[in-house]
């Protein structure tokens, strides 16, 4: 049997008992602190935010035989230094990743030339958003990244290749009783859902 699908999210971690999440297919994840620390062990990538939980529960949703690794690089609120993105790219790999879901990024290019060396030496497939509102974002924008766009007329099942890049719903997996538009959204699960897309074999890599 072909080994499984091997998908890291970078971002707030991973809550194991969310009843969207498939705890099973949870591999050992780490956090990065904005220096570049890794911090390993128990409830390293355990999700206080809620982010990378929905990112991850979305994914899954497409790719439930997929296993994650969560890196958690935001901590105390949905930002994290450049450095700390590099790394968990350079991790990810190294810890075996096939694609890296990045549902985040910058949009000063002053940062631009990094994560292109950091692209260039991924032995994963990334996946990232091309921009952010009307702002170019990195390492979204890098050659070799698949890029991502907004698309809300999109159903969450389908993508469209279109001008580089893959146009995807913003809407996460739905929470039952809750309204979509109450709900987190944005190009971060456009992202996601591309991700999943890719990994179940439903688009080209």
């Amino acid at each position: 049997m072909p080994e499984p699908m091997r998908i890291a999210v970078i971002d707030s971690g991973v809550q194991p008992s969310h009843p969207h999440i498939v705890a099973d297919r949870l591999l050992p994840g780490v956090a990065v602190l904005a220096d570049g620390t890794v911090v390993e062990g128990s409830g390293a990538s355990e999700d206080r935010l809620g982010h990378g939980t929905a990112v991850t529960a979305a994914i899954q949703e497409k790719a439930p035989d997929a296993l994650i690794l969560p890196i958690r690089v935001f901590h105390d609120g949905l930002r994290a230094s450049p450095r700390a993105l590099i790394v968990a790219i350079d991790r990810a790999a190294a810890m075996g990743a096939n694609l890296i879901n990045l549902s985040l990024g910058t949009t000063n290019p002053a940062h631009a030339a990094h994560f292109a060396a950091a692209v260039a030496r991924c032995s994963a497939q990334i996946v990232a958003p091309r921009r952010v509102g009307e702002d170019a974002c990195w390492p979204g924008c890098v050659e070799g990244v698949v890029a991502v766009e907004l698309d809300w007329d999109m159903p969450r099942e389908e993508a469209r290749f279109a001008d580089g890049a893959w146009h995807a719903s913003g809407h996460p997996r739905p929470i039952p009783g809750v309204p979509q538009r109450r709900n987190l959204h944005g190009v971060s699960f456009a992202t996601a859902n591309v991700c999943g897309l890719m990994a179940a074999g439903l688009l080209p890599g």
